[in-house]
């Protein structure tokens, strides 16, 4: 089984950079975006043999996820079934026969570290969220997480941290969640791979030069361990200021 997870930021401009080409492209059972920024019926998008499913942002033209499966699944759930955290369309979860998917837009903690405060709210209470679905069945999550993890995760490790997405806080949360029982799928297999990014700022020539981060992720239960076969980053897909990822199982 393989599954694509991207940060599309904006589904409607990436039409027009060749979003569809890499979809028939990749060919996967599943494939997740992420910042969509746009409401119900604001986009029309045959993709043949596949199910779509949206979750969209209260506020328009901001955040929301979107799930598209040639599985057909067993329940759909949008939001973690808190109000102060379903707003913004930033979870959807899928459930089939043997496992969990969640789709993730995790909070930004904002350049001034604004929302740094209700990123730990969330962090705690969507980690909470997935350890109710493991004690069920397995959870392949899947997202951008907005944190790099280690300092090999992104370049400049020693002027960012300080910086949202790699602030101390937001680090040891991610810690906490792998530590919680769930595997990041591409360090389990790349642990030393360096210069491996998945967003870049638009600033500075940033992605010509390679100066990126990793943020982008497919978590699964330690349960899916022995299942996993590999996990890929595509720089080369161009359309967002993000690249894809890709799981194999």
């Amino acid at each position: 089984m393989k599954l694509v997870s991207w940060n599309v930021n904006g589904l409607r401009a990436i039409l027009g950079k060749g979003f569809l080409d890499y979809f028939r492209e990749v060919d996967v059972d599943i494939f997740c975006i992420q910042e969509i920024k746009l409401q119900e019926g604001q986009v029309e998008l045959e993709l043949e043999g596949y199910e779509k499913y949206w979750s969209y942002a209260v506020k328009k033209g901001y955040s929301g996820t979107a799930v598209f499966t040639r599985i057909k699944p067993l329940s759909v759930k949008y939001g973690l079934g808190i109000e102060e955290h379903d707003q913004e369309g930033r979870v959807l979860t899928i459930e089939f026969d043997e496992y969990y998917l969640v789709n993730v837009y995790t909070p930004n903690s904002k350049t001034d570290l604004a929302r740094l405060d209700y990123r730990m709210v969330w962090e705690d209470e969507f980690r909470k969220y997935l350890k109710q679905l493991d004690e069920v069945k397995p959870v392949i999550l899947c997202g951008d997480l907005n944190v790099a993890h280690k300092e090999i995760d992104l370049k400049n490790p020693k002027t960012n941290r300080k910086s949202a997405g790699f602030t101390d806080e937001e680090r040891a949360k991610m810690s906490e969640l792998l530590g919680s029982g769930f595997i990041d799928t591409f360090r389990y297999l790349y642990p030393d791979k360096v210069d491996a990014y998945t967003w870049w700022s638009y600033f500075g020539k940033a992605r010509e030069k390679n100066v990126g981060w990793r943020i982008d992720y497919f978590i699964v239960s330690e349960k899916l361990r022995d299942k996993i076969k590999d996990s890929q980053i595509h720089p080369h897909i161009m359309g967002s200021d993000h690249c894809p990822v890709m799981l194999e199982l």
